[in-house]
């Protein structure tokens, strides 16, 4: 069964809006006023929660140009709010990315940075000792359709077992929004889970938990890199606002290389940020390991970009996109050829 995008009435017909000029939350004026930046309470996310909590983001911005920011939890949320023009840019995962693409027919949305990858792998309980103790267990993703369902579906494609969207099959994948994924492994309503960081150390860190599928090594091909996290920005708000998406790539750069610097004081930067947002901090020895299993990078890691597009349509979760045109890294590569670093590089053909 094909898992169509969301699409509410509100996002259907903010495509209207966005196909005429219309439509862009920043745009208070000719020059524009502002800039709002959605992303999610995930560590995955760490270059807006570092950036958006020590102000680097907002430096970057300058003084006429307010940041505004909106937490999600949801990928298909993000984008509808990018559709409707709530937000001119999102942190997203890779799926939602392609999606949002695929449902405007590529006018709603472009790729203007990576931000993540790594940080996702399989947890399960100590009792399921290998891949072949897998069959009837119950495991939960984030979302239907999602980057780490599909990661999760196609690793049991790979296996040659069937699994269908109702949770029949070999193994019965049960999505459940991430905050829930702990209390359901504790009641014993699943037997783990496939999960992006902080969610994965969260539930590693059960004593009867172990890690079964580190997904780095799914990924030979590519060195272990795949996407998980990618900086998206609204099409209008960058064809009318080109200098503030590179003054924000400014700052989102130099949010990824103090992350890479200084692993340790972004961990605590990005761990009182989720403080401020959630009312609740993390363990500091968890946000640790978290930021320690994923790779900050503005490098989007294209080609797995396409790979995770390609499996979601073999799995029916998607039609088959032409993700030509998805990338626009012009504005990323004017700025890294200001600090003489090498361009990063999106698809050909």
């Amino acid at each position: 069964m094909r898992v169509p995008p969301p699409r509410s009435l509100a996002a259907t017909l903010a495509l209207t809006l966005v196909a005429t000029g219309c439509g862009t939350a920043g745009a208070d004026g000719p020059e524009g006023t502002g800039l709002t930046l959605g992303y999610f309470p995930n560590l995955t996310h760490a270059p807006a929660l570092v950036g958006v909590e020590d102000g680097t983001l907002e430096a970057a911005l300058g003084e006429d140009v307010e940041l505004r920011t909106r937490i999600f939890n949801s990928g298909p949320d993000a984008v509808n709010a990018l559709f409707s023009g709530e937000i001119d840019a999102a942190l997203l995962g890779p799926n939602p990315a392609v999606n949002g693409w695929h449902q405007s027919e590529g006018r709603a949305l472009h790729i203007v940075s990576g931000a993540a990858t790594q940080g996702t792998g399989l947890v399960v309980r100590e009792d399921i000792g290998t891949v072949d103790d897998l069959p009837g267990t119950t495991l939960a993703t984030p979302q239907l359709g999602g980057t780490q369902d599909v990661a999760l579906r196609w690793f049991a494609e790979e296996q040659g077992w069937d699994v269908d969207t109702a949770g029949g099959g070999a193994i019965s994948v049960m999505p459940r929004e991430n905050p829930e994924t702990l209390d359901a492994y504790r009641n014993g309503d699943i037997d783990g889970a496939w999960l992006p960081e902080p969610h994965l150390s969260t539930l590693l860190a059960e004593e009867d938990s172990h890690l079964l599928v580190h997904e780095p090594d799914l990924w030979p091909g590519t060195g272990g890199q795949y996407v998980t996290t990618n900086l998206v920005v609204g099409s209008e708000y960058l064809r009318r606002h080109p200098d503030n998406v590179r003054s924000l790539l400014r700052g989102h750069t130099e949010t990824v290389d103090g992350i890479n610097d200084d692993p340790e004081r972004a961990g605590e930067t990005a761990n009182a940020h989720l403080d401020r947002i959630s009312g609740g901090r993390l363990d500091g020895a968890l946000v640790d390991e978290a930021i320690d299993n994923t790779t900050f990078t503005v490098d989007p890691a294209a080609p797995s970009l396409r790979a995770g597009a390609e499996r979601a349509a073999a799995l029916d979760l998607l039609e088959p996109v032409d993700l030509n045109g998805i990338y626009a890294l012009d504005p990323l590569n004017d700025v890294l050829a200001e600090q003489d670093r090498e361009p990063v590089d999106g698809l050909e053909g």
